[in-house]
């Protein structure tokens, strides 16, 4: 072991002690919280005037075992600094979702996916063993054998069963770039039918794939993002400049070839938030040149749409044109992929919104994970978008229409957005009487809100 790990080791003990220090510090009474500066949730939640957990001293890596090919890291360690610290040796976590401030607690407690999710699963899964700052104030270790009910309830629980202090993952070889091919296709349904078979056979034209998303733009233009890790150097593109990457993609026919090194590929998303940044005039060639290239990222973008939050600038811009108010449609969610062009069919048809992102996903064993309960050896995709609709007559009317079909297709939608699922259909969803028995055993008191108080109350 190193100094430099045992200096770590040294600092995250201090940490953890300063966390159960602000626990012991908030009134029995009162609803326990976390006191974290960023976030990438869209729901919105009722403030607390009660100071939150001091979780400032679980922000890093503890160490890296290049032999074993696993880290230590603190809970709130964003993806990041884990990626700084693993890809000097070659490795990097088996998925790293598309921000670079989801912290690694964030992705387990709060799912994640991303291009390696069609061989890697989900966060997760790679997780060996964690220490949860449990609801009753105790840090408890959970893996398979050692408080098995709790580490498979915990994804997916949002930190309604407590919040990880530290986790031990896998990580996995990774070459210096990736070599990018870029198919487009006319129909959905064509798209979808290689994606799966893609995911089936881990090939591409008798080639092996590493990473694998797309992007819907309409009904007849779609891409393929087929990614292959390659050591042999040469040219590499940036699109953290003036470029963007997601209109780099566009073609009018067949393939087009890219390449970037192994860092700017995991991030190749984060620069413009996927397609976000448009909103915010990122986008346009002469805003972009005096935009500084440190706040071209999901960070910042974060920050501008806390302050039309809190000042309603949409929704006012939008009265002033005579325009109806907005309503909020910042979705992901999961089908099987037998269902996925008749999703992406319908929303096509009845959401204004676009481009979409697909990334399929396939769990790596058989372990059953009840609040999120997809179905083992069976292939799904990720269908993801994130803009803004005319409100219609009843709140939240296009988020419960997309509520609905989703369910119609046996499919699952993610809890970091607005939900408006009953308490019923709820439990149906995620966990039912799995989650309440676990909840009860760690969380007695229920100083920690309830997943259908935090998912769906907003409170």
């Amino acid at each position: 072991m190193t100094v430099a790990a045992n200096e770590a080791q040294s600092a995250h003990a201090v940490g953890v002690e300063r966390l159960l220090a602000s626990y012991r510090a908030i009134p029995p009474s009162a609803t326990v919280r976390l006191a974290k500066p960023t976030s990438n949730l869209f729901r919105a939640r009722e403030k607390s005037t009660v100071k939150g957990l001091d979780v400032s001293g679980l922000t890093g890596v503890i160490s890296v075992d290049q032999e074993a090919r696993t880290a230590d890291v603190a809970g709130m360690c964003t993806y990041e600094d884990l990626v700084a610290a693993t890809l000097p040796y070659g490795l990097s976590p088996l998925v790293v979702p598309q921000l670079k401030t989801i912290t690694l607690g964030g992705a387990v407690t709060g799912l994640g996916i991303e291009s390696a999710s069609f061989r890697n699963g989900l966060p997760h899964e790679s997780v060996l063993e964690m220490d949860i700052l449990t609801g009753a104030g105790e840090v408890v270790t959970a893996s398979r054998d050692l408080n098995p009910d709790l580490f498979h309830a915990f994804p997916n629980s949002y930190g309604t069963l407590g919040y990880s202090v530290r986790l031990k993952i896998e990580l996995e070889p990774v070459k210096p770039f990736v070599a990018l091919t870029h198919v487009r296709f006319h129909s959905v349904a064509e798209l979808v039918a290689t994606m799966d078979q893609i995911v089936e056979t881990h090939r591409y034209d008798d080639s092996p794939v590493d990473y694998l998303d797309g992007v819907v733009f309409s009904a007849d233009e779609s891409y393929l993002c087929i990614g292959v890790r390659t050591a042999t150097p040469g040219p590499v593109s940036d699109y953290t400049g003036q470029d963007v990457y997601y209109r780099s993609i566009q073609h009018a026919d067949g393939e087009k070839r890219d390449r970037l090194t192994i860092h700017d590929y995991l991030w190749r998303w984060d620069t413009d938030w996927f397609w976000c940044s448009r909103a915010f005039g990122a986008q346009n060639p002469t805003i972009r040149r005096l935009w500084p290239r440190r706040l071209r990222r999901s960070s910042f973008y974060w920050k501008l749409i806390g302050y039309d939050r809190r000042f309603d600038i949409a929704d006012r811009i939008e009265k002033r044109n005579g325009r109806p108010p907005l309503e909020r449609v910042v979705q992901d969610i999961e089908v099987p992929i037998g269902r996925t062009a008749e999703f992406v069919e319908w929303f096509l048809d009845n959401v204004p919104i676009e481009p979409i992102w697909l990334c399929p996903l396939r769990l790596r064993d058989d372990e059953g994970w009840p609040l999120y309960p997809i179905a083992a050896h069976h292939t799904y995709v990720n269908i993801g978008f994130w803009s803004s609709v005319p409100a219609g007559s009843v709140e939240g009317q296009t988020n419960r229409l997309i509520e609905e079909k989703v369910s119609e297709l046996d499919g699952h939608k993610s809890l970091y957005s607005d939900a408006y699922y009953s308490p019923e259909e709820f439990d149906e969803l995620y966990g039912g009487e799995t989650y309440s028995t676990v909840k009860k055993t760690y969380d007695p008191d229920s100083r920690l809100l309830d997943l259908y108080s935090k998912a769906v109350q907003r409170r």
